[in-house]
């Protein structure tokens, strides 16, 4: 965190961990370097059989891909938070907004500060702003 005259500035790291049933895996280029931006994050199917077998209740979703259950849940997290298989940075900035947004306004805080989104496209920045103009920035870097 940082404090410059009548703001105050905090950064999070916000660690992203795959749902159950899935990993990350980074991807090298075409030319098989690493990437210096994590655009080649694939999310990948895991074999849960062993877990399924001890456990119960949870079926494999690599195993069992033709399961409702494996449907409902694979599908909702790739589609909210990745394009093609990959986590798609601007989709996780996007539903952390809208997340942060929608509990702001249960907050009592949210009748005496203004919550305001700022601009970025690799991490989610918000700024509340009081009654006595102080400014508090809070940017979340998601890292995995």
């Amino acid at each position: 965190w940082s404090v410059q005259e009548n703001t105050i500035t905090y950064h999070l790291l916000v660690f992203l961990q795959p749902p159950l049933g899935h990993s990350f895996s980074l991807e090298p280029d075409t030319e098989g370097q690493w990437p210096a931006k994590p655009s080649s994050i694939r999310v990948l199917l895991e074999c849960m059989c062993l877990r399924e077998q001890l456990l119960g209740g949870r079926q494999c979703f690599l195993h069992h891909p033709d399961s409702k259950l494996a449907r409902n849940q694979g599908s909702n997290i790739l589609h909210t938070l990745c394009t093609d298989s990959f986590l798609d940075m601007e989709k996780i900035i996007c539903w952390a907004q809208v997340l942060v947004r929608s509990a702001w306004q249960l907050l009592p805080e949210s009748h005496h500060c203004q919550l305001t989104v700022l601009p970025s496209s690799q991490s989610c920045r918000f700024q509340l702003t009081t009654t006595s103009r102080i400014n508090i920035c809070t940017e979340m870097i998601f890292v995995v």
